[in-house]
C-alpha cells in the first residue's frame, strides 16, 4: 500500500518523540500515514527487542498509522553506504510517500544524524530508473525534518499544532514501557527514562504552541523555500 506521508526514525520511538503529535493531525484529516524504523533498537541500555517490538506496534496502533515497516540495520552502526541506501529504496519504492520526515542532520546522537543523510540520499536514489528492484521509481517530493530530543537555536519554518492530540501523543509514548519515565519497570537508568526528560516533552510542546499561539506545537524543519498558492491566515474559522 502507498502513503502519503512516511516518518522515518533510526530507532523505535524517535518518530514518535518527534512528530507523533503531526502524525495524530494527518491521519485525523484523512491522509495515509507509515512509520519506518531503520535499527530494531538492539543497543538499548534498556529493555529487549522483542519487548521494543511489541512496544512499537502499540504505539502504532494508538498513532492509527496504516503500515510501520523495519529496516533491521545495525543499531550504532549506521552508515550513508551505498549497501544501506540500498535497503532504503524499496520502502520508499513500495509505500510511495509524497512527504517525508526525517530526522535532522545536526542532531548529536550518531544514529539520528547519520539516518537523516542516509534516508535523504536514498529518497533521491529511489527515483533513478537505472537502480533496479521489484517496484518502480519513485522519489518523495517534500522533505520535512524533526528533532526527537531538543531543539537549537534554529527557528523552524513550520509549527505543527497538535494541541487536540497532544494527550494522545503521550499515550503512543507510554506504550514504550522499557524505555520511557516508567517506575514500575526495573532497567539501567537512562536520560530518556527519567521523570525530567518525561516533563520535558511536554514543556516543549507547550513552548512551541506558544510560540505560534496554541496550546501545543512540533517543530518542523525544511531545506529550501516552500510553495504556497494562499495564506493560512486567510482561512475561514469555522
Amino acid at each position: 500500500m502507498s502513503v502519503d506521508v512516511l516518518a522515518v526514525g533510526a530507532h523505535p520511538d524517535d518518530v514518535e518523540l518527534g512528530v507523533g503529535g503531526t502524525l495524530l493531525q494527518l491521519t485525523a484529516q484523512g491522509y495515509a500515514v507509515g512509520i519506518l524504523d531503520l535499527t530494531l533498537g538492539e543497543l538499548s541500555s534498556r529493555g529487549t527487542v522483542e519487548e521494543r517490538m511489541v512496544e512499537a506496534q502499540q504505539a502504532s496502533d494508538i498513532l492509527q498509522v496504516s503500515i510501520r515497516h523495519n529496516a533491521e540495520l545495525p543499531d550504532g552502526g549506521l552508515q550513508n553506504t551505498p549497501e544501506q541506501r540500498q535497503e532504503i529504496i524499496p520502502f520508499i519504492r513500495m509505500l510511495k510517500p509524497k512527504i517525508l520526515l526525517l530526522h535532522r542532520e545536526n542532531d548529536r546522537h550518531p544514529d539520528h544524524r547519520i539516518a537523516s543523510e542516509l534516508v535523504r540520499d536514498a529518497n533521491f536514489f529511489a527515483g533513478v530508473s537505472s537502480i533496479v528492484t521489484e517496484e518502480p521509481p519513485h522519489r518523495a517530493e517534500y522533505i520535512y525534518y524533526y528533532n526527537p530530543y531538543s531543539d537549537d537555536q534554529t527557528p523552524p519554518q513550520v509549527v505543527m499544532d497538535i494541541s487536540p492530540y497532544f494527550d494522545r501523543k503521550l499515550d503512543a509514548l507510554r506504550a514504550y514501557r522499557s524505555q520511557l519515565h516508567n517506575p514500575e519497570y526495573e532497567g539501567t537508568k537512562t536520560l530518556v527514562s527519567s521523570e525530567p526528560f518525561w516533563d520535558a516533552i511536554e514543556k516543549r510542546a507547550a513552548y512551541w504552541g506558544n510560540r505560534v499561539g496554541v496550546d501545543y506545537g512540533e517543530p518542523l524543519y525544511r531545506e529550501g523555500p516552500a510553495r504556497i498558492t494562499r495564506f493560512n491566515e486567510l482561512e475561514i474559522q469555522s
